[in-house]
């Protein structure tokens, strides 16, 4: 039996005209991506079957290049992925309603964007800073290097338990310096979960327009004091969804 059809939404931002957009809707059917119009503020949609999505690369890529585009024009409220609404009537009962919280939030978001940070050591260098910096790590494992390594098992043990520790400690330092240099140039900071033993920090930072500039600087100034340690990557346009994501009860 097939699925009743529905409306998918993206994202809100204030229009008061009918628009249309390049990019595909979701679901990989080719759905063409529209506003549909209350006052003037507009959500961001395409029609689609009502199912749930599920949580994959390709649906989720489909979700974000649609915001991606739309904020390349204006600012965005991106709203939750796999908000499905019945009809346009219900949805704009629903923007009707939302109206002044929504317009709140375009008004905070105006003229700011997101911005991502991710840094992570680099293999070739962390260890060999490691071995540098702390002296006893460096001391046991030479003494134990010139024995068999079947009657050093637990002293290896050992190092891997203090090379742990001390991979930590450097985390925390490079992670508190980095926060320390560019969260007083940011409105908001969000510090996500970080992936592997070696990421030092995943962050996402709000900023004026304006600002843009000046935390680039900063990070550039990190980057040429340790860029033989640290690797970083930074995401310049990206969804707010760090500062918004809209959960709309349907």
């Amino acid at each position: 039996m097939d699925s009743k059809e529905g409306v998918y939404i993206y994202c809100i931002i204030e229009s008061k005209e009918e628009l249309t957009f390049k990019s595909p809707g979701i679901g990989e059917r080719g759905d063409h991506v529209y506003t549909v119009v209350q006052d003037d503020i507009a959500a961001v949609v395409s029609k689609s079957p009502i199912i749930t999505y599920r949580i994959q690369r390709v649906h989720l890529m489909c979700h974000e290049k649609v915001i991606e585009e739309v904020m390349g024009k204006t600012t965005v409220l991106p709203v939750k992925f796999g908000t499905i609404t019945e009809t346009e009537e219900s949805l704009k009962l629903i923007l009707k309603r939302e109206y002044p919280k929504l317009k709140d939030l375009l008004l905070k978001m105006q003229g700011k964007k997101e911005v991502g940070l991710k840094a992570v050591f680099k293999d070739e260098s962390i260890f060999a800073h490691i071995l540098g910096k702390y002296s006893e790590i460096a001391k046991f494992k030479e003494i134990i290097a010139s024995k068999p390594p079947e009657k050093t098992h637990f002293q290896r043990a050992k190092i891997g338990e203090m090379v742990e520790k001390a991979l930590e400690s450097e985390k925390s330092f490079f992670e508190n310096l980095l926060i320390k240099e560019l969260s007083p140039l940011a409105i908001e900071t969000v510090t996500n979960k970080t992936y592997g033993d070696k990421m030092i920090l995943n962050a996402a930072f709000l900023i004026h327009n304006k600002d843009e500039e000046k935390i680039e600087k900063a990070i550039n100034a990190f980057d040429a004091l340790y860029s033989n340690l640290v690797k970083l990557k930074y995401v310049c346009f990206i969804p707010p969804f760090n500062f918004v994501n809209l959960t709309i009860h349907i």
